[in-house]
């Protein structure tokens, strides 16, 4: 990984970014570029680190996930910025400061916090799906959908969002399966839409996913019966990676989508606790890596102005003190 010293992190910063994917990379070059110091801490855990390619995000379409992380790297470090690995045990507010402990014992501060640490997809317990996730189970068509255009592609309930899902995937492939498992029927309104869009419905819980050649080739129903499938979507629940939020009292909340918990923010990040902000999925499950980098450097934006407010609102007590 790269890094700025080998001596290890400083003990003061403007901003600490606690988070080392798009997000939290973006918004530290931005931070860098705005000659902010700032220390990323990154506990080397990406959500989209099953996938082997990036897609939808701009000139850097099929990128694998751990080389735009790498670049990104260098780039925040040839702005001054700093990037270590580490866990962060918890964070304190000091009043003018934030205290951040790390894994190793060592407390580094900063007048400005930025979580971005992301969420751990929550898979459904069917044995072989989790082993196949970022392959050919899938849960993002703008994503995964056009390296798997027009096979067979099955469509797991598992949410409120699910008919949405089938209709969304029906897209890419005329070949679509809405798998009910233990989730109810649809409704009539939502039966209709199906049916007019050719998507079939299969009722009876899945067993299993069967892999054949390394490669998905269906699901196994209770009953026995095999659905050939290429593919398999599946809408997973989003669980904040929030140890570090809850430190601090900011605790996650159920998201609009119903697809899980993520924490509340306004438009620019920033949570109830004045100083902190989040970026990326812990506030956005639904943001990919595009969007997820976007949100980065709206917040490191919203950071340096409230930085410069700050900074403004002391030299004129200075001025005025004649200090």
């Amino acid at each position: 990984m790269t890094q700025q010293s080998e001596s290890g992190p400083a003990d003061r910063y403007d901003v600490i970014v606690v988070g080392g994917g798009p997000a939290g990379l973006s918004a530290a070059l931005m931070l860098g570029r705005a000659r902010r110091s700032v220390l990323v801490i990154d506990s080397g855990q990406p959500r989209n680190a099953p996938a082997a390619h990036i897609h939808g995000f701009l000139s850097r379409d099929g990128t694998p996930p751990d080389h735009l992380l790498e670049v990104g790297r260098q780039e925040v470090v040839g702005y001054g910025g700093e990037v270590t690995p580490g866990q962060v045990r918890s964070a304190a507010n000091e009043g003018d400061q934030f205290a951040i402990e790390l894994d190793t014992g060592h407390t580094v501060r900063a007048r400005r916090l930025l979580v971005t640490t992301g969420i751990v997809d929550e898979l459904p317990d069917i044995p072989g799906l989790a082993s196949r996730w970022g392959r050919d189970v899938l849960h993002c068509p703008y994503c995964h959908g056009w390296e798997v255009r027009d096979e067979p592609i099955g469509v797991l309930a598992t949410s409120p969002m699910s008919v949405h899902q089938a209709l969304l995937f029906r897209q890419w492939t005329e070949n679509l399966t809405l798998l009910l498992h233990t989730g109810p029927a649809p409704a009539h309104e939502e039966a209709e839409q199906l049916a007019a869009r050719g998507i079939a419905c299969v009722s009876g819980e899945v067993s299993r996913v069967e892999v054949t050649d390394e490669q998905l080739s269906g699901v196994r129903l209770r009953t026995g019966e095999l659905v050939p499938l290429r593919a398999l979507a599946v809408a997973p629940r989003a669980v904040p990676r929030a140890a570090v939020l809850e430190t601090l009292g900011l605790a996650s909340t159920p998201h609009p989508s119903g697809l899980g918990e993520h924490i509340a923010t306004d438009s620019t990040g920033l949570t109830p606790e004045p100083g902190v902000w989040v970026a990326g999925n812990v506030t956005d499950p639904m943001a990919n890596v595009l969007t997820a980098a976007a949100s980065g450097a709206t917040a490191a934006g919203a950071i340096n102005a409230d930085l410069i407010a700050e900074e403004t609102r002391r030299a004129v007590q200075a001025r005025r003190h004649g200090l």
